[in-house]
């Protein structure tokens, strides 16, 4: 089933991300991490779907999406900053490898920040704590909604910069080295998204730490 949604708000959260605000149409129900493949309602680009996470949460009235740009792709998410209000875009029925299993550790990498926004801001509204986020990043200007992480009671945050000297957080990239001293209970849920690089190389060190694969929970190609 596809559904149609409005443009009723875009605004810039880093240097090349947007988040999208959109109509709800009442029968559009997801699960906190799903995504949807959405089509943006312009000349050119009708056939070119591709798939964004819902970040709003499952029972806000509007949807939110935040979508980094890519201006060398040429592609979707180019168009992105040229959307104006009222444009309009189609959505189909949601899907994804990652939903909500509870507080735990959240990896992301880059745009793959987007499936634990919805996550970990409906674990906030539900009064849940205990979860930590790793969020990796080349430089400290692309770390998406910085001071809305820091500011959510029950989370803890580290912010890991890998190209740049002089940052103020983690330097470095996140390794099995990096992990092991960052992760004390390893039953607990493990949430990881990003490049699928990225992905399989976390992966396999949460392994190795010890972490079983049944408490690792996925998505790629971010």
């Amino acid at each position: 089933m596809t559904y149609t949604l409005t443009l009723q708000d875009i605004a810039p959260v880093t240097h090349d991300t947007y988040q999208l605000t959109f109509n709800r149409p009442e029968d559009f129900e997801f699960e906190a991490g799903q995504a949807t493949e959405l089509t943006l309602q312009k000349e050119g680009w009708k056939a070119e779907s591709r798939p964004f996470t819902m970040t709003s949460r499952p029972n806000d009235k509007h949807l939110e999406f935040v979508i980094k740009s890519y201006p060398d792709h040429d592609g979707v998410t180019e168009q992105i900053p040229t959307l104006g209000m009222t444009d309009q875009v189609k959505v189909a029925d949601p899907f994804g490898a990652i939903t909500d299993h509870g507080p735990g550790v959240f990896i992301a990498g880059g745009a793959g920040i987007t499936p634990f926004i919805s996550i970990l801001r409906k674990q906030q509204e539900e009064g849940a704590t205990g979860s930590r986020l790793i969020f990796a990043n080349k430089t400290d200007k692309d770390i998406i909604l910085q001071e809305m992480w820091q500011s959510m009671g029950g989370l803890e945050t580290t912010f890991v910069v890998s190209d740049q000297d002089d940052t103020a957080h983690v330097k470095g990239k996140l390794d099995k080295t990096m992990l092991s001293q960052m992760v004390d209970d390893k039953e607990q849920p493990f949430y990881i998204c990003g490049p699928s690089g990225m992905v399989d190389d976390v992966r396999t060190a949460l392994k190795e730490i010890g972490v079983a694969e049944g408490r690792i929970y996925t998505e790629d190609g971010w």
